[in-house]
C-alpha cells in the first residue's frame, strides 16, 4: 500500500494581477464625458441595465499568480511502515494561477426612475491552473523497488492546486472579485445618469436539511 506524500518547501512568489483597475478608471471618465456632454435622460428598464451590467464580467475578475516548487517523497508501505531502501522522490517548478469572480448571470437589477439598486452574488473561485507548459522536473529518484509513475505527478499538482486555493482565500481574494464588481457596476450606472445607486451583496440564506 502506498500513501504519498507531499513535503518540503515551497517557496512561492504570490503576486496580485487585477485586470480590472487600469479598464475601469478608463472606462468611468469616458462614461463621466459622455453624460456631461448629454442632457438628454434616458430612461432604463432593469433588463436594459443587466444587459449592460453583464459585459462587465471579465472587467472584475481578480487573478492571483504563483511561481512554486514541490517536493515530494513517498515510500512503499506495509501495514503503514516505511519499507526502506524504496523511497521515490522528485521536484517540480510550476507557474499557474487561481481566479475569482462574480457570476454576473445572477446579478438582479431593480429600477424605479433616477434610482437603482443591484443585487451582487457572492465571489466564488472560477478558476485554478497550473500551465503545463511550466512544469519542470528535477532530482527524480531512480529507485526499481518503487519506481515514479505519472500518478505521482498528477498527484502532486492536484494537491498543490489545493494549498494554492487556500492561500488565495487567505489572502483575501473573494473580497477583492467582490468589491471589483461592485465598483464597475456602480461606475458604470454612474454614467448612465442614475441619482441614486445602491450595490449590495446577495444575502446567501442557509441551506435546509
Amino acid at each position: 500500500m502506498k500513501n504519498p506524500l507531499n513535503n518540503g518547501c515551497r517557496p512561492k512568489i504570490n503576486y496580485l494581477t487585477v485586470f480590472f483597475i487600469g479598464t475601469t478608471i478608463i472606462l468611468l471618465v469616458l462614461l463621466i464625458m459622455n453624460q456631461s456632454k448629454s442632457t438628454k435622460t434616458e430612461e432604463y428598464t432593469s433588463d436594459m441595465i443587466l444587459s449592460k451590467i453583464v459585459y462587465l464580467q471579465e472587467l472584475s475578475l481578480v487573478k492571483y499568480n504563483y511561481t512554486g516548487v514541490i517536493s515530494y517523497k513517498d515510500y512503499y508501505k506495509i501495514l503503514n511502515i516505511n519499507v526502506p531502501l524504496t523511497e521515490k522522490s522528485f521536484l517540480i517548478k510550476y507557474g499557474g494561477y487561481v481566479k475569482a469572480g462574480v457570476d454576473f448571470s445572477r446579478i438582479k437589477v431593480d429600477v424605479d426612475n433616477r434610482s437603482v439598486h443591484v443585487s451582487v452574488p457572492k465571489a466564488k473561485i472560477l478558476d485554478t491552473v497550473i500551465d503545463e507548459n511550466s512544469v519542470k522536473v528535477y532530482d527524480e529518484s531512480q529507485n526499481a523497488f518503487n519506481p515514479i509513475k505519472i500518478t505521482d505527478y498528477n498527484e502532486a499538482l492536484k494537491k498543490e492546486k489545493n494549498t494554492m486555493i487556500d492561500d488565495a482565500l487567505k489572502q483575501g481574494i473573494l473580497k477583492e472579485a467582490n468589491e471589483q464588481a461592485k465598483l464597475a457596476i456602480s461606475a458604470l450606472l454612474q454614467g448612465l445618469g442614475f441619482e441614486k445607486i445602491e450595490v449590495t451583496e446577495e444575502i446567501a440564506l442557509p441551506e435546509l436539511h
